[in-house]
């Protein structure tokens, strides 16, 4: 560390092209001793005692107010299970779309290459994809799901399930156009889920029962007709 003495230095003395106050000079160095001397802020701190009359704080935290609030509330009375279960039960989504049962076996694929409807920033304040830019999902990942959509309502499209190879198999998906996904999760002994309107049309599925499932970079699908009991 160098230390620049003021001795000899009148008023505002130039030394080497520089400006020096005596007084500026004296503050930095006394900071300096005071961060090699250790002292803590605090010791030039003093009490000055208490000036006025003080209060103890008369509100009740806020947290303590809350818990003691939820603890007066009977979420028995709040919240009946059983018609909670019942809803739950007969849920069904307002915009389920119902499809006609296939009439002919048919096979087709369907291209999953899609189109940016706009930009898509990098987070640094560029564009990582334009909009316009096409991909296909299915060049860069693997469905390993088979997907089954059948009518919940058709005894016949259930009968057929329970008799097929996608009834055992843990990579089925299963989804209903229509029908009690309760009921039928039940009797199938596994989750049951409400086709989704664009998964439909993205799949382009136009009869049931119809299984999807990724071949290569397309999906294909399959539209099964089963006989009609008469």
């Amino acid at each position: 560390m160098t230390f620049i003495t003021t001795y000899g230095l009148k008023g505002r003395d130039k030394v080497k092209g520089l400006n020096w106050n005596p007084a500026a000079v004296f503050l930095a160095l006394f900071s300096v001793f005071l961060m090699i001397a250790g002292l803590p802020e605090t010791s030039l701190a003093k009490d000055l005692g208490t000036f006025g009359a003080t209060y103890p704080i008369a509100e009740p935290d806020a947290l303590d107010e809350i818990e003691r609030r939820v603890k007066e509330v009977d979420w028995s009375q709040v919240i009946n299970k059983k018609n909670l279960e019942k809803a739950v039960n007969a849920y069904r989504p307002s915009d389920l779309k119902k499809i006609g049962r296939a009439e002919r076996d048919r096979i087709f694929n369907v291209n999953m290459a899609y189109t940016l409807q706009l930009d898509i920033p990098d987070g640094k304040g560029g564009i990582l994809y334009p909009r316009g830019y096409r991909f296909n999902p299915l060049e860069y990942i693997h469905l390993p799901n088979i997907i089954v959509i059948i009518n919940g309502d058709d005894p016949e499209q259930v009968a057929w399930f329970l008799s097929s190879r996608y009834a055992d198999s843990f990579k089925v998906s299963l989804l209903l156009t229509e029908g009690d996904y309760a009921q039928l999760s039940e009797q199938f002994n596994r989750a049951v889920y409400y086709a989704d309107g664009r998964l439909l049309k993205r799949l382009n599925i136009q009869a049931v029962p119809s299984v999807a499932m990724q071949k290569g970079t397309l999906m294909e699908v399959k539209e099964i007709a089963i006989p009609q009991n008469k």
